[in-house]
């Protein structure tokens, strides 16, 4: 078997003295992981990077195996990324998230456009540690959704008004209104304005707050289930927000 497609590398583990297993995310093929040898040699290291975005030809004799990589650099962030210290944590968090909690083999076209849209807003000279954050936090919605576990943000599910919708409920993943979540608020997950209505102002406690959100359900649904804890590199890009 035999497959040609472009990829954004997610992770790279030693294999052996001077091999790597490459783990990357494609539009066609989804999270697909594969073996490069000599890939942590000195002509292939710098190319074999998490964020780096490649051209990848996989063979393997039976389906099942883990197979091959061959790869060729086709653009890589990481010069520019290395210039600021938000970005590089940004990056690294959302190739890590997305590592942990994408099955294998899987298509899904939707979150890859959404990784890559992630990555050039990265690369923006523009882009401040908070987009970066709001961005992320996008992108983790999107990829709750995409695996089933999307929340529904459209109106309160105690009173169905679309308006004041200030929480969440971290049983039902269902936007609360202020009057119906008030009495439970230590309970309640904070629902950041930017998720509902795309407002241009926002607080460090809104990015915070959406961070929780996110983080909560994708620990809940995923991580958990699969007895891993919260990426460190996403928990590393939250301390240099705080």
């Amino acid at each position: 078997m035999e497959w040609i497609d472009d990829g954004i590398i997610l992770k790279v583990s030693r294999h052996g003295e001077s091999s790597v297993v490459l783990d990357a995310l494609t539009p066609t093929n989804g999270r697909w992981c594969g073996y490069v040898k000599g890939g942590a040699g000195r002509r292939k290291r710098g190319e074999l990077q998490p964020g780096n975005c490649v051209r990848l030809n996989w063979r393997s004799r039976i389906e099942e195996n883990l197979g091959s990589y061959t790869t060729e650099l086709l653009h890589s962030p990481l010069g520019l990324l290395m210039q600021a210290p938000f970005r590089l944590a940004a990056m690294t968090a959302a190739c890590a998230t997305l590592q942990s909690s994408l099955s294998e083999r899987e298509p899904h076209p939707e979150i890859y456009q959404a990784f890559k849209a992630f990555m050039a807003l990265l690369e923006d000279e523009d882009c401040t540690a908070d987009d970066a954050a709001i961005m992320l936090v996008k992108l983790e919605l999107g990829l709750l959704a995409e695996l089933g576990f999307g929340l529904d943000l459209t109106e309160c599910a105690a009173t169905g008004t679309k308006e004041n919708l200030t929480y969440v409920s971290p049983k039902s993943a269902r936007a609360i209104c202020m009057d119906s979540g008030r009495p439970y608020h230590e309970k309640m997950l904070l629902l950041p304005a930017f998720l509902i209505d795309d407002a241009s102002g926002y607080s460090t406690e809104d990015i915070t707050a959406g961070l929780a959100l996110t983080g909560y359900f994708l620990h809940r649904n995923i991580w958990h289930v699969q007895g891993q804890g919260t990426p460190p590199a996403r928990g590393r890009f939250i301390s240099y927000l705080g």
